[in-house]
């Protein structure tokens, strides 16, 4: 049975669906698809590159592109010569856009993690942002769906699942009752008492309900790792930006995590050279690094994209976003190297990748011992630290 060769970009969203799309189109015959990226200008650049580079590695398959850029950008992805076709966001997962048969075989699982999407689509409307062009209103899966697929990947033995969505905190306002993301947390957890790992993608520090808060903060289970979708530190920014969230917001949160749970770590994404960014804003940007604690950081240059008011707002000098960005990564970089070496001598528990490392509850990556079989836990003591990575 030929399985297809997917390139995922992007999100964990997107690595979610490229699972379940292996898994469809199992038996397709000589295919390779790119599931695109299109949430910044760099993005879409990498789409192409990763077009082109597969064109070039496979010059007799058939070359079908999906994701966030076929539908955003369609013309231009369509217009490339080494694409045959595209497939359209919303009907990458139905098997009749891709003339295949309802059930699919399903094929182990490509990843030592399980990515399950429980959530797609946006109703919110930053102005910098395209995905809700791309993936369409938001809306939830089930209790009972998600369940299920977490049911098929712990069959296969999968020690951690990492929840998914576009917005994932939005979870469930479109269900029955309207029930908040902490009740399918916790209906996980009671459904499956033997998952040893249960891990958050990004979520919208505002939108954090009191249950999911207090599981966060108490449940062993549920991963000592916060990402947040911050995007900036300065208020006026954060206004311009249409978010729902003040800076003082997410640093109240984390304070109360953080007290709850000492060794809760944080992510966060953040844009450098928002439109009328200035000097000021942008030492608010590097501040709120320090003042959060962020150690996984997701640095954006901004770039505008077509169809968003940021894109009609006065643009700074790409030379002035790029070092900004820069400095950003500059000093996310130190905050993550303290943070590592603090580890130094501290026992982790690993789950084990197939490339020799591994990740922490805390989500440090781990150089493991040679011949670690990949999905297996093992417990680490780090004695050194070496570009970036405990050993």
């Amino acid at each position: 049975m030929n399985a297809p060769r997917i390139v995922s970009l992007g999100c964990r969203m997107n690595i979610a669906e490229s699972e379940r799309m292996r898994a469809m189109l199992a038996g397709s015959g000589d295919l390779v698809v790119v599931n695109s990226c299109a949430v910044t200008g760099e993005a879409l650049r990498q789409t192409r590159q990763a077009i082109r580079r597969a064109r070039r590695d496979h010059p007799q398959a058939r070359l079908i592109v999906t994701g966030c850029a076929a539908e955003i950008d369609r013309t231009e992805i369509a217009g490339m010569a080494e694409v045959d076709g595209l497939v359209a966001n919303a009907a990458k997962l139905d098997p009749r856009a891709w003339n295949v048969p309802a059930e699919a075989p399903a094929l182990p699982p490509a990843r030592t993690r399980a990515f399950v999407a429980v959530q797609n689509g946006c109703d919110h409307a930053c102005t910098f942002c395209v995905i809700p062009q791309g993936r369409g209103m938001s809306r939830s899966l089930a209790i009972g769906e998600v369940l299920d697929a977490i049911a098929a990947h712990l069959a296969t033995n999968a020690k951690e699942v990492v929840l998914t969505g576009v917005d994932l905190t939005s979870w469930g306002h479109d269900l029955p009752g309207a029930p908040r993301l902490g009740v399918l947390v916790q209906a996980i957890l009671d459904a499956f008492p033997a998952l040893p790992r249960l891990r958050l993608s990004s979520v919208d520090g505002i939108e954090i309900d009191p249950a999911l808060f207090d599981l966060m903060a108490g449940e062993e289970r549920v991963m000592p790792h916060l990402h947040l979708s911050l995007q900036h530190g300065a208020d006026l920014i954060l206004k311009r930006m249409k978010r729902r969230h003040l800076k003082r917001d997410a640093i109240e949160l984390v304070a109360r995590l953080k007290a709850l749970r000492p060794g809760i770590t944080v992510g966060a994404d953040l844009i450098a050279g928002f439109p009328t960014e200035t000097g000021a804003h942008h030492a608010e940007n590097l501040a709120i690094i320090d003042e959060l604690g962020i150690v996984h950081a997701h640095v954006f240059p901004f770039s505008p994209r077509p169809g968003t008011p940021a894109a009609r707002m006065p643009q700074l000098p790409r030379e002035v976003v790029k070092a900004r960005a820069a400095e950003l990564r500059a000093r996310a970089a130190e905050v993550r190297a303290a943070w590592l070496s603090g580890l130094v001598g501290a026992r982790l528990t690993v789950l084990a990748e197939r490339d020799g490392t591994g990740y922490a509850p805390n989500y440090a990556r781990v150089a493991l011992p040679p011949g670690t079989p990949a999905g297996t836990l093992v417990a680490v003591t780090p004695t050194k630290l070496e570009k970036g990575l405990l050993q």
